[in-house]
């Protein structure tokens, strides 16, 4: 099944922050909202030439929210976000893409290590 045709078929919350978005390929998504805030796809977001992403991390406030979510035809979503931005659509395609999960993204570190990692000794 191509990643055009996946359609959602359940959204939850997860946990504080994180989204999760079952689809009809069986997947069970995990999206966390400042991931979603930071890369979305609208043209003040990220370049619509070269698809290089515009905001920078601090651009995007630590505390994020998901006010609201509205469906787009039959092809995206609409997030409405607690800065007040609202103008991305995330196709179903891209959405499905940005999947932040462990089968996804399987050589994430996590935060943790992270920090411990990129810490200056000297």
């Amino acid at each position: 099944m191509s990643t055009e045709t996946i359609q959602p078929t359940d959204m939850n919350w997860i946990e504080k922050g994180v989204f999760g978005i079952d689809w009809s390929d069986g997947h069970k998504g995990v999206y966390p909202i400042r991931y979603l805030r930071l890369h979305c796809p609208c043209a003040a977001c990220t370049d619509e030439w070269t698809g290089a992403l515009k905001l920078k991390d601090e651009d995007v406030p630590l505390l994020m929210m998901l006010k609201d979510i509205e469906s787009v035809g039959n092809y995206a979503l609409r997030f409405i976000w607690s800065d007040g931005h609202d103008t991305g659509l995330y196709t179903f395609g891209n959405l499905r893409k940005m999947c932040q999960c462990d089968i996804c993204e399987p050589n994430k570190e996590p935060e943790s290590k992270k920090k411990l990692s990129s810490r200056r000794l000297m």
